[in-house]
């Protein structure tokens, strides 16, 4: 009788903490987004010290060349309550520390000489400098590592460095605003509002999370989009903007051209296009990308290339063309569809370019993450289903 009577507090109290350590990663996740956009190409981790219930700290990645999350969360702690407040504490952090000297020094070596005890990590590292050499290395050292906490929300939160790690390129989320028969403009081209103020509004918020916003040239010459990020009259960010322009059609005076220290421009255009130069002489960058035996720029090479050159998570703006193209590459991740309450009818704009399926079952598939409401608008989010 005695003896389960003392299990029982024991099971109790693993309970406990497995429910503390959830709570905790979900405050670090919460961190952990505050990078989104802004730490490229690094993933924006989040990382909770905490001793029982008590927050001790947090920390976000900091942008490139600057302190990790754990390390922000480490500081923070020593500066808000010494270091001896450290010792003997958990650190939650959403994606596993590294183990190697970058930009930075390891965040295991961080972890090790701050004095913590327990590290719960959310998803593993798949960068080949890593893949599970942090956590060895705390537990060599005992660190108590509870690891896979959160796994598939914290992998979510770091999908387009996961992408980068595992495929070679970003995370593609493609945006589209159509009226409900799938209408994106009139045939004289008027387009402006389909959507509801309060849609366009969450629309900035996505464009804030996302390392880069990408269009083609025929939506940069019927619409002139600047791409940044409003809040109401406000520009506070403006994620780098690519635009795809295979035979370098766009004026120079498009206002994607007005480029400051803050507001990049690259141009995704075919090898040796024709104005390249003068291309060079008005973009922040310009990648030369083959071409494809039909003469487009090979998007798959495209995208491989904006992820070699620091780029995580590529949010896809439009044209339908463009958006088709992606998608019939299988180059689209995740889809945010906003549909008008509206219809236009057959001699409208097509919201969505040719895919050219041979039958139904090749259809593109869309797991629905979550429809709901955004104004008097649908909002439809969900993640492209792949075949095979």
């Amino acid at each position: 009788m005695s003896r389960r009577t003392s299990n029982r507090p024991a099971h109790r109290d693993t309970s406990r903490t497995a429910k503390r350590d959830e709570a905790m990663m979900r405050l670090a996740l919460r961190a952990a987004a505050r990078g989104d956009g802004r730490v490229h190409p690094n993933p924006s981790v989040g990382a909770v010290i905490y001793r029982g219930d008590r927050v001790l700290g947090r920390g976000t990645t900091r942008p490139v060349g600057s302190a990790h999350a754990e390390v922000v969360a480490i500081e923070a702690v020593r500066r808000k309550h010494g270091a001896a407040a450290l010792r003997g504490a958990s650190m939650a952090v959403t994606l596993e520390p590294c183990n190697f000297t970058g930009r930075t020094g390891p965040c295991t070596e961080a972890i090790l000489e701050s004095g913590l005890s327990r590290v719960i990590v959310g998803c593993r590292d798949p960068h080949p400098r890593v893949r599970g050499r942090g956590i060895r290395r705390l537990r060599s050292r005992g660190i108590e590592v509870v690891a896979g906490v959160l796994d598939d929300d914290c992998r979510w939160q770091h999908r387009g460095f996961i992408s980068v790690c595992e495929r070679g390129r970003p995370h593609v989320t493609l945006k589209l605003a159509t009226s409900l028969d799938g209408r994106i403009a009139l045939a004289n081209g008027e387009s402006r509002w389909i959507t509801s103020p309060t849609a366009r509004e969450f629309v900035h918020r996505l464009r804030n999370e996302n390392d880069a916003i990408m269009v083609g040239s025929a939506t940069a010459i019927a619409d002139d989009p600047r791409l940044d990020v409003r809040r109401g009259d406000r520009v506070v960010r403006t994620p780098i903007r690519v635009l795809l322009d295979g035979r370098l059609r766009v004026p120079s005076d498009a206002r994607l051209f007005d480029v400051t220290p803050d507001a990049q421009t690259w141009v995704v255009c075919g090898r040796k296009a024709r104005g390249i130069r003068a291309a060079r002489d008005r973009a922040s960058r310009v990648l030369e990308i083959p071409r494809t035996r039909k003469g487009f720029v090979d998007l798959r090479r495209a995208v491989e290339r904006l992820a070699s050159e620091g780029l995580t998570r590529l949010l896809v703006e439009g044209g339908g063309e463009l958006a088709a193209a992606l998608l019939r590459a299988d180059l689209v991740d995740e889809v945010h569809w906003f549909l008008a309450p509206k219809l236009i009818g057959g001699d409208g704009r097509a919201g969505l370019g040719p895919l050219e399926l041979g039958r139904l079952a090749d259809a593109i598939g869309i797991d629905p993450i979550r429809v709901s409401r955004r104004g008097a608008d649908l909002h439809v989010h969900g993640r492209v289903v792949r075949s095979g």
